[in-house]
C-alpha cells in the first residue's frame, strides 16, 4: 500500500481471497486497486452497512443501507486493476426483493408528497437494497479494469457525478434489477470496452423519479457510449429511463453489440414521468435477436394520475441492423404530447411477427429501413394496440 495522506494514494489488494465485512467509503483521492488474481468478496449481513447513507433509490433521494462500494462528495477517485468485486447479492440482499414492495411504495409516496429528505429513512426493518458501486455528487471517477459479478442491486451507479469514466469494465450477475452501469443525473460520462452479461439493461441512463426529481432538477447530459457488448438474456442492450424526470440529453451511442436482447434501443418513460429526452445519437449497433429491436414507450408501470408525460426530440438512429424481432421498430407517444422528431436510417431487420408499431408519432422519418426485406416507411396507428398484443398474436 503506497503512503496516504492529504495528497491521497493507492490502496493495492494483494492477490488472493478477501472479504470486506461492510462497504468500502472513498474519500477525495483514494484509487483502490485490485489486480489480476484478487477475488474481493463483501458480506452478506445487512447489519455490516449500518449507519445508513444519503442515497438515491429508483429516483427517489432517501437514507438507506450503504451501497458496497460508496462515496459522498469525493473527487479523483479510482477502482483499477483486473481482479474480481463480488457482491454475493444472490444469497444476500437479493432475497429481499419479494419483500420490498411497502418500502419501495412509501418511498415513492414520500417523494410524490415532498417529505424531507432526512426524515425518508430506511434502514432496519425496510428492504430497500442497496447499490452494488455508488457514487454520489462526486467528480472525477475512473473505474478501469475490473470484473464485478453477483451484483445486490444496480451495479455501477454514479448519481450527481461528473467527469465518470468506466472502461474494460465486465459486469455478471443473473439476477433481476442487475443493471450493467446507469449514469443518474450526471454528466461527462464516458463508457468504453465493457461487457454486460447481467440479469436487466446493460447501460440505463437515469435523472430522476417524477416529483422528486422534478425537485432535484438535474438532467443527464453528454454520454458517451462506445465498443461495448451485452452478453445478457434478460434486459436491453441500451436504454433511457424509466426515472428520467430530470432530463436525459446529448447522448452519444455507437458500436454496441447485442445478442438475444428483450430491447436493444429502449426508451421508457410513463404518463407521470415528465422531463424531457432529446438529442440523443446512436449508430453501428449489431443485435442478434429482440422483442423489439428499437422500442419508444410512454406506459413503463404508470400508478398514478398520467398528467405529465414526457418530451421526445430529436433522436437519430443509424446503421442498426438485428437477426429476428417480434416487433421491429415500436414508437409510441401520448395523445397530447406525440414523438417528436425520430429519424431511422440504414436499419435492417431480418424478419418480425410486427414490423412496425406506432401510436401518436407524428414526426418520424424513416431512410433505408427495411424489415422481412421490404422497405418500411411510417405509418400513423401501425400494428397491435399494446406490446402485450404483439407477444399474443
Amino acid at each position: 500500500m503506497e503512503r496516504l495522506g492529504a495528497k491521497g494514494g493507492t490502496i493495492v489488494l494483494p492477490k488472493g481471497e478477501w472479504t470486506s465485512n461492510g462497504p468500502i467509503h472513498f474519500k477525495s483521492r483514494i484509487g483502490l486497486h485490485v489486480p489480476e488474481g484478487t477475488h474481493l468478496k463483501f458480506s452478506r449481513d445487512p447489519d455490516h452497512y449500518l449507519p445508513m447513507v444519503f442515497t438515491r433509490w429508483e429516483g427517489t433521494e432517501c437514507w438507506n443501507y450503504s451501497p458496497l462500494i460508496y462515496a459522498h462528495g469525493a473527487t479523483d477517485i479510482a477502482i483499477t486493476g483486473k481482479g474480481t468485486i463480488d457482491g454475493q447479492g444472490f444469497e444476500g440482499f437479493f432475497i429481499w426483493r419479494p419483500k420490498q414492495r411497502d418500502s419501495q411504495q412509501l418511498l415513492r409516496k414520500m417523494g410524490a408528497e415532498g417529505v424531507p429528505v432526512s426524515e425518508r429513512r430506511f434502514g432496519p426493518g425496510h428492504f430497500l437494497r442497496p447499490g452494488f458501486v455508488q457514487f454520489v455528487n462526486c467528480q472525477r471517477i475512473l473505474i478501469d479494469g475490473p470484473r464485478f459479478i453477483d451484483s445486490t442491486f444496480w451495479m455501477i451507479h454514479p448519481v450527481y457525478c461528473d467527469h465518470v469514466t468506466v472502461r474494460n469494465v465486465s459486469l455478471k450477475s443473473d439476477h433481476l434489477n442487475s443493471d450493467g452501469i446507469d449514469p443518474d443525473s450526471s454528466t461527462n460520462v464516458l463508457i468504453e470496452r465493457c461487457i454486460f452479461d447481467v440479469g436487466d439493461d446493460g447501460v440505463a441512463i437515469k435523472a430522476g423519479r417524477d416529483q422528486d426529481g422534478w425537485r432535484v432538477g438535474r438532467a443527464s447530459s453528454r454520454i458517451v457510449v462506445r465498443d461495448c457488448e451485452y452478453r445478457g438474456t434478460a434486459g436491453g442492450g441500451f436504454a433511457i429511463g424509466s426515472e428520467m424526470s430530470g432530463g436525459v440529453h446529448h447522448v452519444f451511442v455507437e458500436r454496441y453489440e447485442m445478442n438475444d436482447v428483450i430491447h436493444g434501443a429502449y426508451f421508457k418513460s410513463n404518463m407521470d414521468r415528465g422531463g424531457a429526452i432529446t438529442d440523443i445519437f446512436i449508430r453501428d449497433i449489431a443485435i442478434g435477436s429482440a422483442q423489439a429491436a428499437i422500442s419508444f414507450t410512454t406506459d413503463y408501470h404508470g400508478y398514478r394520475g398520467g398528467n405529465f408525460p414526457t418530451r421526445f426530440d430529436n433522436v437519430q438512429i443509424e446503421n442498426l441492423s438485428c437477426g429476428e424481432a417480434i416487433v421491429g421498430l415500436s414508437f409510441v407517444g401520448a395523445a397530447n404530447a406525440p414523438l417528436g422528431r425520430v429519424r431511422v436510417s440504414n436499419t435492417v431487420i431480418g424478419k418480425a411477427k410486427t414490423p412496425l408499431r406506432s401510436r401518436n408519432a407524428v414526426s418520424l422519418s424513416f431512410e433505408n429501413v427495411f424489415v422481412d426485406g421490404k422497405a418500411v416507411q411510417p405509418t400513423a396507428n401501425s400494428g397491435p394496440e399494446t406490446f402485450a398484443d404483439t407477444l399474443r398474436s
